[in-house]
Parts: structure tokens; C-alpha cells; sequence
């Protein structure tokens, strides 16, 4: 008689599990993309966000009355965006063009003429406009201004003064008037010549009759929904790295098992 024998227990079979030991250098390397890609489709989105926070406000301001322009100088802060009316009469010994600015693919300028409001010794700059570049650009083209007094209309903008203008200084502006300027600066206009102006420009309605030229003004939300495809491409590529950070990463821990 055979004797009788318990049956020996036997642990279940499992597969092993990889142990996740990452590489440092590489990690890092990975944190530190995600970070950038992140914050860089952050900055396109807000960029996207205030455009149309702006147009919002334009829209807004934009469909109350228009109101006169007071005769003495204001805050600009509070006529950014608002529809302004003003009577006065040009000086366009003062005027001064903006280059490099294009319309419809060709390059041109815009047009910038003092308005000597009525009753006041105190103007207002008047954006009248975009006119063509001669075929030698060197060369000034020919702008007309109305004589006699005008009224004029349009929106009240405050200029951008983030940029580094290399020119002449204010004491030869007023004895040699340079009459081209890279950009609008109204501190570095206001030293150019003898007269107060206000913190404003008034940016020529297309219906205003007042000496204008070409005004198809670009809204503020222009290109918005590009900064908001930039914003999502720059958070795919966060995705991606990470995506790709994880497979090499397993990878790695899977042959080393």
C-alpha cells in the first residue's frame, strides 16, 4: 500500500512587474521642455484673450455718441477707444509719415497731421490715413490737406510706446523737420515742436470727410485665432514630450527587468 502524500502548495506564476528608475539627465531634460511648452501656449492663449477683450471694448465704446474733444488736455486713459468729434484747422507744416506700413501687400505710410483745434492753442494729432510709397521709396510722396477749418471724427487711440526709435533730437526736428519717422511717439513729438498737444490720436473715421486716405483699420482682435492655434500647438508639443518621455521610459525599464 503506497503511502499517502500531502500535496505540495505551489505560489502562482505572475510576471514580473519593471521597477521605474528613470535617468535623470533626460527627465530633466523633459520637465524642463513640458514647463517651456506650457508656459509658451499660456502666453499665446492670454495674448488671444486680450485682443478680444480690446475689440469687446472698442465694440462697446464704440457704439455710444461721439463726444467733443475738451480744449484742454485731458487723460488719455479716458478717451482710449472713444468716438471723438473736433474742429480746427490742419497744420501739415508739422505732419509727419509713418513708414513701413502696408496695406493690401504694398508698402506705404500713414499719414499724421496736426489739427489746431478751434479756440485753443492746444492740437491733436489726426491719423488721416494710409497713402502708397513712391517707386523710389527714398523719395517723400505727395500728400494734399484741406486749408480753412475742418471737422473731423473718429477714435480716439492712445499710441504703443514699447519701441526704441534711433533719430534726431528734438532741437533739430524744430530748425530741419523730418518728416518720416519709424514710429508714432507722441512724447518724442511733443518735444519737437513748441505747441501742447493731447495724449490722443485721432484715428480718421472712413465716413469723416476731413482730408482722408485710405482707413480700413485692423480691429484688435486681428490674428486672435491664430495666437489660440499657436496656444494649442505649443500644448501638443508638451504632450507629445511627455508621451515620448514615458514610452523610453518604460522601454528602458522593461529590457532591464
Amino acid at each position: 500500500m503506497s503511502p499517502d502524500y500531502a500535496p505540495v502548495a505551489t505560489a502562482p506564476t505572475t510576471a514580473s512587474t519593471p521597477l521605474l528608475r528613470p535617468s535623470i539627465l533626460p527627465t530633466l531634460a523633459a520637465t524642463l521642455l513640458i514647463a517651456v511648452f506650457i508656459a509658451a501656449g499660456q502666453w499665446q492663449w492670454n495674448k488671444a484673450a486680450a485682443k478680444e477683450s480690446l475689440q469687446q471694448q472698442l465694440d462697446s465704446l464704440g457704439a455710444e455718441q461721439a463726444i467733443q474733444l475738451p480744449l484742454t488736455p485731458v487723460d488719455s486713459e479716458t478717451l482710449r477707444y472713444r468716438k471723438v468729434i473736433a474742429q480746427g484747422v490742419y497744420e501739415p507744416q508739422f505732419q509727419i509719415l509713418i513708414d513701413n506700413r502696408t496695406y493690401n501687400g504694398q508698402a506705404g505710410f500713414h499719414v499724421i497731421t496736426p489739427l489746431r483745434l478751434t479756440g485753443s492753442e492746444l492740437r491733436v494729432l489726426v491719423n488721416r490715413g494710409w497713402v502708397p510709397a513712391l517707386a523710389e521709396h527714398r523719395l517723400v510722396p505727395p500728400v494734399a490737406t484741406p486749408g480753412g477749418a475742418v471737422e473731423v471724427t473718429g477714435t480716439a487711440i492712445v499710441p504703443a510706446t514699447r519701441f526704441f526709435t534711433l533719430g534726431a533730437d528734438a532741437t533739430a526736428l524744430q530748425s530741419d523737420w523730418q518728416r518720416v519717422w519709424p514710429n508714432l511717439d507722441l512724447a518724442r513729438y511733443g518735444k519737437a515742436v513748441s505747441f501742447p498737444i493731447q495724449p490722443v490720436v485721432i484715428q480718421l473715421a472712413p465716413e469723416s470727410g476731413a482730408g482722408g486716405f485710405t482707413r480700413e483699420w485692423p480691429r484688435p482682435d486681428n490674428r486672435a485665432q491664430a495666437n489660440l492655434g499657436y496656444a494649442l500647438q505649443w500644448w501638443a508639443f508638451a504632450a507629445t514630450t511627455l508621451a515620448l518621455w514615458l514610452f523610453f521610459t518604460f522601454r528602458r525599464a522593461t529590457r532591464n527587468s
